[in-house]
């Protein structure tokens, strides 16, 4: 094991798998010339070429389509958008072609592609580049998708997305390109839809994923202080979603707050309180609670982002609801 920051880690990934199969190249502004606008490819072009790690204009309709078209065609793109709040200018290639392109052709095309780049809020970037999508995209079949929330689990789940045959959604955060975290040095890969119990607890169960997992596991910490032990669940992805290590461990401890930077509408906490209830209804000593984003576009303001994002206190808030305490 070695300490390597997470921008170090999704590097590692690509670059090995670029290394063992010919047919994997990455695409999109400023990851070659620049070395990527947050220095993710960065060394990239000088290893395997311009034919390999490709400049594009800014153009995300284009280079999404021809990623989709040269995937269908054989090869195994990696396509990075400078934050998915740009994918909206390509969501019709992603959702109208990548997704389902292997139904429509009646299984004789497969669509096996990465769209990765950050997601969320980075700080004061106000309303239009602070957007989470994770649950707009987990909604189309054909879709798998990908939240990661730490180095180690970024690179062995980028591997295997780069390796799976269905197009995958691969978000992460540009608050976390610099943390860092143990990654071994030999390959492993982490399946895809399979969570993770971050933490093992008693009490309550928390729920989260991506970068809010450090607000879960700071308030698991803040809880411990007081007695309470909670059970934490990172669930690295949100399609496919791991609900039966949800429902063992609500099983166990009867009690869920789940923590999610998305608006509360339609949103993946949404979904998991439906399965919660719906396969341990009996098992329940209080309703799930959600802590998510209020239903506000993020303004630019800190103190009003600090309002808006869920925090250490909304989720110390929703376990102290859920245990009566």
């Amino acid at each position: 094991m070695r300490e390597i920051q997470f921008r170090e880690a999704l590097r590692e990934a690509m670059s090995e798998e670029m290394r063992l199969d010919p047919k994997v190249y990455l695409m999109g502004e400023e990851v070659a010339e620049y070395n990527g606008a947050y220095k993710v490819s960065q060394g990239m072009l000088d290893e395997f070429g311009a034919e390999r790690v490709i400049d594009t204009p800014i153009a995300e309709l284009g280079f999404a389509g021809i990623g989709v078209g040269s995937a269908i065609n054989g090869l195994r793109p990696i396509i990075e958008f400078m934050t998915f709040n740009f994918s909206l200018v390509a969501i019709d290639q992603v959702i109208n072609s990548a997704a389902k392109v292997m139904s429509m052709s009646g299984g004789q095309y497969s669509c096996p592609i990465v769209f990765r780049g950050p997601t969320g809020n980075a700080g004061m970037l106000s309303s239009q580049h602070s957007q989470n999508f994770e649950n707009w995209f987990a909604n189309t079949p054909g879709l798998k998708v990908v939240v990661p929330s730490n180095p180690y689990d970024a690179k062995g789940l980028l591997k295997s997305s780069i390796r799976d045959n269905d197009p995958v959604i691969f978000m992460e955060s540009e608050l976390m390109y610099g943390d860092k975290g143990q990654v071994p040095e030999e390959e492993y890969l982490i399946p895809i839809g399979q969570a993770n119990v971050v933490r093992e607890g008693t009490d309550v169960t928390i729920v989260s994923f991506g970068k809010i997992m450090k607000v879960a596991l700071a308030a698991a910490e803040e809880l411990a202080k007081n007695g309470v032990n909670a059970e934490v669940i990172d669930l690295r992805t949100v399609r496919p979603i791991d609900y039966a290590t949800i429902i063992n461990s609500v099983k166990k401890t009867n009690r869920c707050v789940i923590v999610e930077e998305a608006w509360p509408l339609a949103a993946i906490s949404s979904e998991l309180t439906y399965h919660i209830q719906r396969h341990a209804f009996d098992y329940l000593d209080a309703p799930v609670v959600r802590v998510n984003s209020l239903d506000l576009p993020l303004p630019y303001a800190p103190t009003l982002i600090e309002a808006i994002l869920p925090n250490v206190k909304r989720t110390l808030a929703a376990v102290e609801a859920v245990t009566y305490r």
